[in-house]
């Protein structure tokens, strides 16, 4: 193992982030540490292949771990020679009202490690490096008589110590699964497997990664600012504790567009992330995918995310017509929400002029819908409709100036065929267009987002997880719903917005609530789920019946609760087990429990963000009915709860 420097103030030749480079020197050992010191990267290139290990308060994160990539022209991870260094500072804030806290200051020390190779082309390693965050990516400059590269491979890996365990989800084989749509981010987490765990299907593991350090740290390992530039990535199977960056498979797309990815020089790959932290508090409070990227477009109207009904989710495919999309605009309106989602079918049952009547009856009701569209073309077999849309940008402009015309405000497209760079360009394609008609967009069967809320300013929301529609199909995800929920604000919700269709109140999960598979959690667990998951158009599981027959304290709550919100902060929580979260909107925090663990979880919670006074608690009571309840927060801002397996609670408190 490569001995590393461990003080980023001692360095064999520093440059100054505004000095010319030295090209005489040769740098063996460098390292960059956060602001307040606690976290550092330190690169090692004494043997020409260049790596890095990674700290936290002392803390081995990484080990040697490798960097650098292979291009088209010149292999840049072995035989290099760190010739360069410059640092810096970086102190931005921005607003973002789409993640999980809107106002955002990112504080980091950057380092620019410009290295050569033989052949005399170079490549740049950019880190940048924060309190709990660490962000580094590889820049290529233009060469003399080349104006592109192709990328055929990333040596990036992370190299976990022995003793970590991981929460990951596996990459699925490509074109199999439902009309060959996968992959789809849509499979099942392994929880606090041994470091050494293969992947279910021998293709590894998807973005994002969480890892305990035994009792003494976590960490999230991620990526952002993918574009039409580049493709996603995944991590591969661990060879001896290191994972690394894999491109797409071969297979996805049907067989169709490169692996490897292309663009312009000079050039960027996206971000590589590691977010660290003594417990998961840090990893569910991360803005680290949206601090280091920029928006790429201006948004052309003011858009306002919100709640949703969604008819599909409970009524399935004969729910889509008139009839029924009527009663689920007025549904929204009952509840209060400006949002209403079409699935799949309607061009076939109601056509653009059923659409158009809708979109007149929604006005009065004051809810607007958004359009389900397949993203089509030549890579599953999906027959539901609209098909060969959103993949022609000729039909793609057409479809979406309608929409405008008509009232449309948003659209959903699904059934994605792979990560590879061909994808990336239509997701974007999509956004960019929609925005020039003032849509929001949502993605399903599809990728996780990198970064996507800031960089698209209509973009609100992405599935790329096992979401509720899941729970319809198999009583086995009822039964495990408990335990999925408690990783998703620690894993994939951590990583970008998202579109998970919760908050069932039916207790059957059917048209009737009288059959179909039995939900599993209790009410006051579903309650919470419209805090702890984060997007911000939600298309909630409600159902027209629950006017009726749900408990009236569940419905004034999700009339209530917001989809936007100002900062986060996770209480506490162990991926598998539990979580309490709470959200801010405004002047008024969400505090929202869930336990997945059989025994009953017993919690003293430190409620200093909330100060002292009232407060309402929703929990569960007896026989199914939920209890409502005011609070007193004393001068000491703890409050002691108890939550059952399968159960949950809120507290909401104005500030």
């Amino acid at each position: 193992m490569k001995k590393f420097l461990t003080s980023f103030l001692t360095i064999g030749v520093a440059v100054s982030l505004n000095a010319a480079p030295s090209t005489e020197a040769v740098i063996d050992t460098v390292s960059v540490a956060s602001p307040n010191g606690w976290l550092k990267f330190a690169i090692d290139n004494s043997d020409g292949s260049p790596s890095y290990a990674v700290t936290y308060t002392g803390i081995e994160i990484m080990l040697d771990s490798p960097l650098g990539l292979v291009a088209d022209y010149g292999d840049f991870s072995k035989d290099l020679k760190l010739v360069a260094v410059k640092r810096g500072t970086i102190d931005k804030k921005y607003h973002l009202d789409r993640i999980k806290k809107s106002d955002n200051r990112f504080e980091a020390n950057s380092l620019e490690c410009e290295f050569v190779n033989p052949e005399g082309n170079r490549m740049i390693l950019e880190v940048q490096v924060a309190h709990c965050n660490i962000a580094f990516r590889y820049r290529l400059p233009k060469p003399d008589g080349r104006g592109a590269v192709r990328v055929m491979d990333e040596s990036t890996g992370f190299h976990l110590p022995p003793y970590a365990t991981g929460f990951l989800t596996p990459q699925s084989d490509a074109m199999v699964g439902w009309k060959r749509t996968k992959p789809s981010y849509e499979e099942e987490y392994i929880i606090d497997a041994p470091i050494d765990t293969k992947s279910k299907y021998g293709h590894g593991f998807t973005f994002p990664a969480v890892f305990r350090i035994a009792d003494k740290a976590w960490t999230l390992v991620s990526e952002t600012g993918v574009d039409r530039n580049y493709c996603g990535s995944r991590l591969s199977d661990p060879e001896n504790g290191v994972f690394t960056l894999e491109f797409p498979m071969p297979e996805e797309n049907n067989g169709n567009g490169t692996v490897e990815p292309a663009f312009s020089l000079p050039g960027a790959t996206p971000w590589r992330l590691i977010t660290v932290g003594h417990s998961p508090r840090p990893l569910a409070q991360t803005t680290l995918p949206w601090d280091v990227v920029e928006e790429k477009y201006p948004a052309s109207i003011d858009y306002k995310p919100g709640k949703s009904t969604w008819s599909w989710i409970l009524w399935q495919d004969d729910a889509i017509n008139m009839e029924d999309s009527k009663k689920y605009i007025d549904l929204a309106s009952e509840m209060g929400y400006p949002y209403t989602l079409i699935d799949a079918g309607w061009d076939k049952t109601m056509g653009r002029e059923g659409i158009e009547n809708l979109v007149e009856y929604g006005k009065e009701k004051g809810v607007a819908p958004f359009l389900w569209y397949s993203s089509s073309g030549y890579w599953n077999d999906i027959e539901q409709s609209p098909i060969n849309k959103m993949d022609d940008p000729t039909a793609r402009k057409a479809e979406m100036k309608w929409m405008k015309e008509a009232g449309v405000k948003g659209i959903k497209v699904d059934f994605f065929g792979g990560d590879k760079q061909e994808t990336m360009r239509l997701y974007e394609d999509i956004l960019s267009d929609a925005n020039d008609n003032g849509l929001m967009v949502i993605f399903h069967g599809c990728t996780l987002p990198r970064g996507w809320e800031r960089m698209y300013p209509n973009y609100v929301g992405s599935e790329a997880v096992l979401a509720s529609e899941n729970m319809i199909f198999s009583q086995h995800f009822c039964d495990n719903e408990a335990v999925n929920a408690t990783l998703h604000p620690i894993i994939r919700n951590a990583a970008g917005a998202m579109e998970y269709g919760g908050t069932f109140l039916n207790k059957r999960l059917n048209r009737g609530n009288d059959g179909g598979n039995r939900r599993m959690t209790s009410d006051a667990f579903q309650l919470a789920l419209a805090v702890i998951y984060q997007s911000p158009v939600q298309n909630f599981a409600l159902a027209p019946n629950n006017l009726t027959d749900a408990d009236p304290i569940a419905l004034d709550f999700m009339r209530e609760v917001p989809t936007l919100w100002d900062d986060v902060a996770l209480l506490e929580g162990y991926p598998g087990k539990f979580v309490v979260i709470s959200r801010r909107s405004g002047d008024k925090w969400y505090i929202a429990g869930i336990n997945a663990e059989k025994e009953t979880k017993e919690l003293t919670l430190n409620l200093d963000s909330l100060g002292e006074g009232k407060a309402v608690m929703i929990s569960d009571g007896k026989n199914g009915k939920l209890r409502k309840e005011e609070i007193t927060i004393g001068k000491d801002r703890k409050r002691k709860v108890s939550i059952p397996h399968a159960s949950g609670f809120v507290i909401i408190k104005d500030i």
